[in-house]
């Protein structure tokens, strides 16, 4: 993977840049449409190429590990044959689903960690060198190292144990990703995560230990699971102070529109969240001029188009009122318009941030927009 940077704006830290993987280019700063299980849900790929006009997916390590299994993917040639796309893909080592979704975990620093699947109760290990692995079958152009995501609030000698245990384990992966060759002759790359919590020291230690490990991309890990958004844009920040500027830097699971939008200044590259996929199937939509909740009456006799300065077919062809009838209905195609129409919206703010940040308006245009975007109509 080779990531050059091509511009960068002179009132902040954010910057454009191209990275190059063995499916394809992707143009910084990016959005990428989190399909956990292989699929962007309620999306085609059709709809995922053409209508989002994404440059990378993301899959998740724990969900694709306990379903379709690792031998249907193996036999598939891995996720990019499986589910029909040709770009590149990132996955997730599912070291936040092993904490948040499965039943009776144990952590066991040197081997791993004991869970039990949300599916069916059944046990299995996760060790870094196991992850790699199953990244390795997978086959996505970008994987995770195995990690502890530590909830908010925590104490701060768990968030200080739970760091260490994940430059330990980062170690293991390293060291195991090396050693290892892909199974599908394209080239993968490896990202290490930053954690360390809501604490400052220990986010400086990690991203100072993270950088240390000279991989071609960097994480943010640990941030947006409820801590102030204050807090979170100053773990953010501090990370990006100390993380290599000439290496991509990934921030996840974040966030808003608005989120985005200022952690793109501090020097962020690359996002993902579920927010526009879970929040379209339940009715709330992003635009340029702010947020609709679309089963809200005042729809109800709003005949304009869902969104007139969108060039989505979906957003000039449905009418408000009838999008909103949709969701009232429980019909599956309201979810499916939202949920195409929001991640529409985010890769939109993040090109057109890119064009700002190139055409040297990027401060102003942020400050102009950000109230607008993120006002309730």
């Amino acid at each position: 993977m080779n990531f050059t940077i091509q511009h960068s704006d002179t009132k902040s830290s954010a910057r454009t840049g191209v990275i190059e993987t063995a499916h394809g280019i992707i143009e910084t700063p990016i959005f990428m449409p989190v399909g956990t299980a292989g699929a962007v849900k309620a999306l085609h790929i059709k709809n995922v190429r053409e209508d989002v006009k994404a440059q990378i997916i993301l899959g998740n390590t724990y969900h694709l590990y306990l379903r379709p299994g690792l031998e249907v993917l193996q036999q598939a040639g891995g996720l990019h044959k499986f589910n029909g796309w040709e770009k590149p893909i990132l996955t997730d080592s599912g070291g936040f689903q092993v904490f948040s979704l499965s039943h009776k975990r144990k952590i066991k620093p040197e081997e791993g960690v004991w869970f039990q699947s949300h599916i069916d109760g059944s046990r299995h290990l996760f060790s870094p060198e196991k992850v790699m692995d199953i990244q390795r079958i997978i086959g996505a152009d970008i994987v995770m190292a195995f990690d502890e995501c530590t909830p908010y609030p925590c104490e701060y000698e768990y968030a200080k144990n739970s760091m260490k245990i994940t430059h330990q384990w980062l170690a293991r992966c390293c060291a195991h990703f090396d050693a290892t060759e892909p199974l599908y002759g394209y080239a993968q790359t490896l990202f290490p995560i930053v954690q360390g919590s809501v604490f400052k020291d220990l986010r400086v230690q990690s991203a100072e230990f993270i950088a240390a490990q000279n991989r071609e991309g960097n994480a943010i890990g640990g941030v947006s699971v409820g801590e102030p958004i204050e807090l979170m844009y100053e773990m953010t920040d501090i990370c990006c102070q100390i993380l290599p500027k000439e290496k991509p830097r990934y921030l996840m699971g974040v966030g808003t529109p608005a989120n985005i939008l200022e952690s793109l200044a501090m020097g962020v590259d690359m996002f993902d969240c579920v927010m526009p996929t879970r929040n379209g199937r339940n009715g709330m939509i992003f635009t340029w001029d702010g947020i609709m909740n679309m089963r809200n009456e005042k729809w109800k006799y709003d005949f304009t188009s869902i969104d007139i300065q969108s060039d989505l077919f979906a957003d000039r062809e449905y009418t408000r009122a009838y999008l909103r009838h949709l969701y009232v209905a429980e019909e599956m195609l309201g979810p499916m318009i939202g949920s195409i129409h929001n991640l529409h919206f985010y890769l939109d703010l993040v090109t057109t941030a890119r064009k700002k940040i190139q055409e040297g308006t990027f401060a102003s245009w942020k400050a102009e927009v950000l109230p607008r975007i993120s006002q309730r109509l």
